[in-house]
């Protein structure tokens, strides 16, 4: 167990957040981050039950707040996605004294997360070596577009960007089209999802020793990361990877088809597969051709493979074609909108999709995807509004209401 003084936990006094059983629910979590990246990372401690407080400028908050529309209560839909199960405490970071209630809040915190542009921390005093000075149990997680070290480490970081630049690009889109970003906002979220896998592994640590440490995390390093058997068939064979559409490099048929009123994902992913789909789809004569017979020989002879197959599936509806695979054990799947993804009864029965009570009416959010049989992750509260919790979370460490009160009259919180 760790070795840090916990007898004055925030938790402890009054003021505490919304009651969680999840698993983090012991652990202060101060959110010095905004926009993506951060606030996605947050919200997952969050969700596992961390009392997660984060830090916005007085007024205007994260600057995602403004990122619409749509919006809804008056937020903009952006932020509203990533900042339930929060609690906000509006500060002026400019002021000292409000800096200094920021530091007051580390002390006791376990984890601090921030995605400032390196160096920007140091110059405002909340840099890893600043806090960790007065709070040595502390988990300090940084995310920035390049990290700390390397030639560009000074250069601000963008999710279009890390996605141009890590590859992820090149190999997305049509073969004969141009390089496509993905959908969302991909290398922010990858970003953010290695940075809670780093603080958990950096708290796991200091369970053992007491200690904490910095955990640094790039938005390009964990875009790269995700180019796994893509690099890796760079690395092995010398060739350049492309795009291939919504098809698989290495296996065929592995993609996207046209139905006679949409469109079906298609995964036959070895050669016995490859034989119940032919029988499924009324062409058992196709498994026994001499150029498909093997999963390299389908990808090899791609280009004669895929005309028969879209030909064929073009003849039924996809609901038919869906029906009828399914019976044959051959993994496919309809190609939803993201209004018919949110209503897919798996989704729905999953829990995948959660409402809120948010300023006198129902907002819906999607929950998080981690199961744990015992203690489960939860959508408690709505997203704040900005300050919404600055008295309480002063009250909590410290502040007596005339403080507070003088606090609010200079604008060193809101």
């Amino acid at each position: 167990m760790t070795v840090r003084d916990t007898a004055l936990r925030p938790r402890e006094l009054p003021g505490e957040a919304p009651a969680a059983d999840g698993p983090l629910r012991d652990l202060v979590v101060l959110d010095l981050s905004r926009i993506l990246s951060g606030p996605f990372a947050t919200m997952t401690l969050a969700d596992l039950g961390a009392d997660v407080i984060k830090v916005e400028q007085p007024g205007r908050g994260d600057d995602t707040r403004q990122w619409g529309p749509p919006y809804q209560g008056g937020e903009a839909a952006y932020y509203l996605s990533v900042n339930r199960n929060k609690r906000s405490l509006a500060v002026d970071l400019k002021s000292e004294e409000g800096l200094a209630a920021v530091r007051r809040l580390a002390r006791r915190a376990d984890v601090v997360v921030e995605n400032f542009r390196p160096g920007t921390a140091e110059r405002l005093g909340l840099g890893y070596e600043d806090l960790s000075s007065e709070n040595p149990g502390l988990v300090y997680a940084s995310i920035s577009g390049y990290g700390q070290t390397g030639p560009d480490s000074s250069r601000a970081g963008y999710d279009a960007i890390a996605q141009a630049r890590s590859g992820i690009m090149s190999v997305t889109g049509e073969p004969d089209g141009p390089p496509v970003r993905m959908g969302m906002s991909g290398s922010d979220l990858i970003a953010g999802t290695w940075a809670v896998i780093g603080i958990l592994a950096a708290l796991h640590e200091r369970d053992r020793t007491g200690r904490g440490q910095w955990v640094d995390i790039s938005l390009l390093d964990g875009s790269v990361s995700w180019l796994t058997y893509v690099a890796s068939g760079y690395f092995a064979s010398g060739e350049v990877p492309r795009r291939y559409g919504s098809a698989h490099p290495t296996i065929a048929p592995y993609q996207a088809f046209p139905t006679a009123d949409g469109h079906l994902m298609l995964a036959v992913g070895n050669d016995q597969l490859w034989r119940r789909f032919a029988g499924a789809v009324g062409r058992p004569d196709l498994a026994d051709d001499p150029r498909f017979t093997s999963n390299p020989l389908r990808v090899e002879n791609r280009r004669e493979l895929i005309p028969v197959l879209e030909e064929i599936l073009r003849a039924e509806p996809t609901a038919t074609w869906l029906a009828r695979l399914d019976d044959a054990g051959v993994p496919a799947g309809p190609i939803q909108s993201v209004a018919e993804a949110v209503q897919d009864p798996q989704v729905l029965a999953r829990g995948m999709v959660a409402e809120l009570d948010y300023r006198g009416g129902p907002l819906r959010t999607l929950a998080c995807p981690v199961r744990l049989t015992r203690t489960p992750a939860s959508v408690r509260t709505p997203p704040p509004a900005v300050g919404e919790h600055s008295d309480e979370i002063l009250a909590a460490y410290g502040y007596g209401p005339a403080d507070i009160e003088r606090l609010h009259s200079t604008g060193a919180i809101g």
